[in-house]
């Protein structure tokens, strides 16, 4: 597995996957690797749940990062076009954090959580002497509809279109554009421009609009988390065995991302965007679909299609082509690293 980040499919398959506690029928979907939910059969509804780390970066003032925070784990259940509605909320503490900063964080969530109609249900919140900013917790996110209403990564078809909002490396290169300001040496007016990139990383409103925007008109999404636009790509070529034809012209690249990208000698691609979301969309809906994320202010490109896989190997796996030509997996995101060396200098 990779030193940093999320695991890899090959542990997961071998590690995680097999040992998964008791066989339970009301399970309807169960860890899967590229897929951020779970799903539970509840007297013919389903519950879609999803877990997510909380970080909370104190450079970005506590009630930017609390929001932040909460759209990271809300976004999980969100893609599968089911409403979030419920949160289960775990804070374990840092001693350096006041009680008038840890209370800001928790007015800003309870704030969010009431314009989205999601309410607290159960949580957690203590001082330990070991955690440190900006790992300061866990949360659980929880959501009821139809089983039929379900939207999953993996299930692109032939034919539909690829959506993708906001554009690659926007959630990295907004966070560390801000965090490390005083470490990147580019002109004042494009760190600005990065730095601004973090009020677009908000995929909640989004992925509900873009489900809602006509009935099985998304057929597949997938918020671009670690990995960057390359892995979500991929996770979801392989889940749908099929191929990804992407024209690279038409991917959306905000101000100051492939300036700061190129600072870092960081491929943009590979970067963590989350805020930004990869549809698939039947072709017939592709306009509805655009049109109801615009009329949100957010920015959205078609940037391919999905194909028929070539061979029997690309239906096992998944393809995708970038202009003719393989993009891969990064199975690393680099910018751990780059947190990582930015800290140090």
């Amino acid at each position: 597995m990779a030193d940093l980040g999320k695991i890899d499919r090959e542990f997961f398959e071998r590690r995680i996957a097999p040992n998964l506690g008791a066989d339970r029928d009301d399970v309807a979907l169960g860890p899967t690797h590229g897929v951020d939910f779970g799903v539970l059969d509840i007297g013919g509804q389903a519950l879609v749940t999803a877990t997510d780390p909380l970080s909370i970066p104190p450079a970005l003032g506590f009630e930017r990062a609390a929001r932040f925070a909460l759209d990271l784990v809300l976004a999980d259940v969100a893609v599968s076009g089911v409403s979030p509605s419920h949160l289960s909320v775990c804070f374990t503490l840092p001693e350096t954090m006041s009680d008038e900063e840890f209370a800001t964080v928790w007015e800003t969530i309870h704030e969010e959580c009431v314009d989205l109609g999601v309410s607290v249900v159960t949580g957690h919140t203590a001082r330990y002497s070991d955690p440190s900013h900006p790992w300061v917790g866990a949360a659980t996110a929880m959501g009821v509809g139809e089983h039929g209403d379900i939207v999953r990564p993996d299930g692109a078809r032939v034919g539909d279109r690829l959506l993708l909002t906001t554009g690659p490396a926007v959630e990295s290169v907004g966070l560390l554009s801000t965090i490390f300001a005083d470490e990147i040496d580019l002109p004042a007016d494009v760190l600005a421009d990065a730095q601004e990139r973090l009020d677009e990383v908000y995929a909640v409103r989004d992925a509900l609009t873009a489900a809602a925007a006509g009935s099985g008109a998304v057929t597949a999404m997938h918020d671009v988390t670690e990995g960057g636009l390359a892995g979500a790509l991929n996770e979801m070529a392989a889940g749908a065995g099929a191929r990804f034809a992407i024209d690279r012209e038409a991917v959306p690249m905000r101000p100051g991302v492939a300036e700061v990208c190129e600072y870092l000698e960081i491929d943009p691609w590979a970067m963590t965007s989350s805020g930004s979301l990869l549809i698939a969309v039947d072709p017939d809906s592709a306009a509805a679909v655009t049109a109801a994320l615009e009329n949100r202010g957010t920015v959205v490109a078609d940037i391919g299609q999905v194909e028929r896989a070539e061979s029997e190997d690309d239906s096992a796996a998944g393809e995708v082509v970038v202009d003719g030509e393989r993009l891969d997996h990064p199975n690393e995101d680099p910018s751990w690293a780059a947190y990582a060396k930015l800290a140090t200098e």
